[in-house]
């Protein structure tokens, strides 16, 4: 709730099954707490140039678990916080134009010493490992 508030930019790249980049991206978040609830605002550009959009609506509770909800997540993400890293799991419905799967993604998230935090994304399908997210996302400064 304290170092995902506010705005930043993230920068990242998508591996796919051969482990060679597939896309990169920037992406713009915005996230504001009242209390243990929160809203995280992103959008996505690709190197497509392709624009995605999604709302996270959060919850922390104050032994760190996490309960997250958007709209192209198949029912409730589930994580935890420990330390400087966060854990969620949830199942991601892909746009339509991206074939609409359901892959089952598990985000790790580490705070470093200077603020920055980086996220590695897993997604899977049938247990079987499809892709790979690997981001930083920064504060942008005032």
């Amino acid at each position: 709730r304290q170092e995902l508030n506010g705005p930043r930019i993230c920068e990242g790249v998508v591996f796919g099954l051969t482990g060679r980049v597939t896309s990169r991206f920037v992406a713009d978040f915005d996230a504001s707490w009242q209390g243990n609830i929160g809203v995280m605002r992103e959008v996505f550009t690709y190197d497509s140039g392709a624009v995605q959009r999604r709302e996270w609506r959060l919850q922390v509770d104050d032994t760190g678990h996490i309960r997250a909800e958007a709209d192209d997540v198949v029912g409730i993400g589930t994580g935890r916080q420990s330390g400087s890293a966060v854990r969620l799991s949830y199942r991601l419905r892909l746009a339509a134009a991206a074939g609409g799967h359901v892959l089952d993604t598990t985000d790790w998230m580490y705070l470093t010493p200077n603020g920055t935090i980086m996220n590695r994304s897993q997604f899977r399908k049938f247990g079987l490992p499809v892709a790979e997210l690997v981001a930083t996302m920064l504060k942008k400064a005032a």
